[in-house]
């Protein structure tokens, strides 16, 4: 689908890329890899055509096409979410058109016979059918399922993008470029903006997908579950392993030790010849053997080995003081937001020395609780900090607080202490900083930058009780290693906000739940808490746990109905027979239409639940008779779902009376 041969990149005099030569096939699902620096995002670029190589060709058939989601980018403020996603049907739109103006040339024309016109007729056939393969006009349902796929609300739709932050419209640009379905989709980091919900309706999404996939993400599970190609650029070139990301690592383990090897040999070698030739460098009698060594030398080729990846940085927190026993106890804690409920009767206890993990989609209220704890906004009910804490928290707007007037070097030399003040440079090397980079001011950095330096400078200060949201969006695998097994070994007391299911596994021992203005306990670590819900995602758990939200809403109902009607009961004493036997027969009525109205419900979710496992298929993209059952359907349950609530409303006014 898309050949690489002999690339070549040079930025200055030294080469990014020397020689690069392979091929993306269909279906591949191809993770790039390699420490910072090595070329990924250009490589991408590259392939995408917004970069020209130094030399060397990129070839992708015509009818090939290609997205590209880049880290960073300019996004539009003009129009609202539904209106920006559907930009990603203008091709189809523009094809509209074009069919438009074939058929009325074939109303107009009368040379039925001609040959002209039949190769009109063909054209128009095929244009048609390829029309009807991107959708035709049903796209509306693709949008909102996407969208909502996304992590969006159905209320989000018709909101301006200006509302949303950045990470937000670069999910409707994600979506954008999934709509489109081309040919090939190059992801530059594209869980950097996502929550878990998303990241795993993402992996399906590719999972189904027809394109081919060239991916750089630094989230490992998810790099896992997505592609099974590998790859890695690696001393100016590229090696391509056709395994997983977790395989890759294993045989890359056996080639670095096989590499190191045949350098080690290879010096050995070359200095047995220089040896030899200073010894004999004067001698008559061996100078033809000399200048054989010399030419041989020459034509030596050296054996490169990535020192980087051969290091490993060991992070270790400052000693702080002794915290007490329970440094975060909430009861009954409540937040809102005007008439929006985020959660109520939140009551948990984190003792300490925990490691515990905060997951649920975006908006159920993981950073609110976290501002709670840090005492930035007001809440109702009792939230107690505990004894000698001191909080270190990392949140994106950290960042902003750094001095800008400061070099990288000197904003970490401020804080470190001891021993690690001699190991400043490796310390920024493993977070991306090595090398000439740590000169840099802070003022020049961009966003992500500056958030990898906030998390450098904040591991390195005293504390007891480490608040972390979100904290490896912008870190590389190296990185999060680093930042992983420092959080391990700290003797204080960790809350970690994360989508990353691969850097909580092994560090939490407890997972806090939110969802429907609740907060559940979790004993274990993540993947415990998904064997518990009997889920293989913690999409799917997080929807198990809806569920059961949901039945014990309604149990609760049955039992306030309950309540409602024996204190029915006792008034209906007070009441004649007549008019006692009336309100019965009217609340056995209401009650009959609540659960007729409960059980279509659950059949039209059903049913949906199935479209979407269709609809997600590839073979069923375009089907025409699907989408249109499913958008009809949607109709229906929000009907029924505002029928079921004035059900609810006249039953209870009934019960009440």
């Amino acid at each position: 689908m898309i050949s690489v041969e002999g690339l070549k990149v040079e930025f200055g005099t030294k080469p990014l890329f020397d020689n690069v030569g392979f091929v993306i096939n269909d279906h591949d699902r191809i993770a790039l890899v390699g420490k910072n620096g090595a070329g990924k995002s250009t490589m991408l670029k590259i392939l995408c055509g917004l970069q020209k190589p130094t030399a060397g060709s990129v070839a992708i058939p015509n009818e090939c096409t290609v997205g590209y989601l880049p880290q960073v980018m300019k996004l539009q403020d003009d129009t609202t979410v539904r209106e920006e996603t559907r930009k990603a049907f203008s091709d189809a739109t523009k094809l509209k058109e074009r069919l438009e103006k074939m058929q009325q040339e074939m109303a107009d024309r009368t040379d039925y016979e001609s040959e002209s016109y039949s190769e009109l007729v063909e054209s128009f056939t095929q244009l048609h059918d390829h029309f009807m393969m991107m959708g035709g006009e049903n796209y509306e349902a693709s949008i909102e399922r996407t969208l909502m796929g996304l992590g969006f609300e159905r209320s989000d739709f018709d909101r301006p993008t200006k509302e949303f932050s950045g990470g937000w419209r670069m999910r409707i640009e994600l979506a954008k470029i999934l709509l489109r379905n081309p040919d090939v989709l190059l992801l530059d980091e594209p869980t950097n903006h996502l929550d878990i919900d998303s990241i795993q309706w993402l992996e399906q999404f590719l999972a189904n997908s027809g394109s081919a996939v060239v991916l750089v993400s630094h989230d490992r599970a998810f790099i896992n579950n997505v592609t099974n190609r590998t790859l890695e650029i690696t001393c100016h070139h590229v090696e391509d392993y056709k395994v997983k990301y977790d395989q890759y690592l294993e045989l890359r383990k056996e080639r670095r030790e096989q590499q190191l090897r045949a350098y080690e040999n290879q010096q050995k070698e070359m200095a047995d010849i220089r040896d030899f030739v200073e010894r004999f460098r004067y001698k008559p009698t061996k100078a033809v053997q000399v200048q054989q060594r010399i030419r041989q030398l020459e034509k030596m080729v050296p054996i490169e080995v990535d020192e980087v990846d051969n290091k490993v940085m060991h992070l270790k927190f400052p000693p702080c003081l002794r915290s007490g026993d329970y440094p975060v106890i909430c009861d009954e804690v409540r937040k809102d937001y005007d008439d929006k409920t985020v959660f109520d009767h939140v009551t948990l206890t984190i003792k300490r020395g925990e490691k515990v993990a905060f997951v649920g989609k975006n908006g159920e209220g993981k950073s609110t609780l976290v501002k709670c704890i840090m005492d930035q906004i007001p809440y109702t009910g009792e939230l107690k900090i505990g004894h000698n804490i001191q909080i270190g928290y990392f949140a994106q707007n950290q960042a902003q607080l750094l001095d800008e007037n400061l070099s990288i070097f000197d904003t970490i030399d401020q804080v470190a202490t001891g021993d690690m003040r001699l190991k400043i440079n490796d310390l920024l090397g493993a977070f991306m900083f090595g090398g000439e980079t740590s000169e840099k001011k802070v003022k020049v950095l961009s966003g992500g930058e500056r958030s990898r330096l906030a998390m450098i400078k904040l591991l390195l200060e005293p504390v007891n009780l480490l608040i972390l949201d979100e904290p490896t969006n912008h870190l590389d695998l190296p990185s999060k290693d680093v930042l992983k097994e420092a959080i391990k070994a700290f003797d204080g007391t960790a809350i970690i906000v994360s989508h990353d299911r691969d850097f909580l596994d092994g560090l939490v021992d407890k997972v806090y739940e939110f969802g429907h203005q609740k907060v559940r306990e979790h004993l274990g670590g993540i993947y415990d808490y998904l064997r518990a819900h009997n889920a293989e995602s913690i999409n799917e758990a997080i929807g198990n746990s809806s569920l059961r939200a949901s039945s014990a809403i309604q149990a609760e109902q049955l039992a306030g109905n309950a309540t409602s009607a024996v204190d029915a009961q006792k008034e209906a004493a007070k009441l004649s027979y007549a008019e006692h036997k009336e309100q019965q027969k009217k609340i056995r009525k209401a009650e009959k239409a609540v659960k007729e109205s409960e059980e279509r419900i659950a059949s039209l979710e059903k049913r949906k639940a199935e479209l979407d496992a269709l609809l997600m298929k590839n073979e069923n993209a375009a089907n025409m008779e699907l989408i249109t059952e499913y958008s009809g359907l949607q109709q229906k349950l929000d009907e029924e779902n505002e029928n079921w609530f004035i059900l609810s409303s006249e039953l209870e006014e009934i019960s009440n009376h």
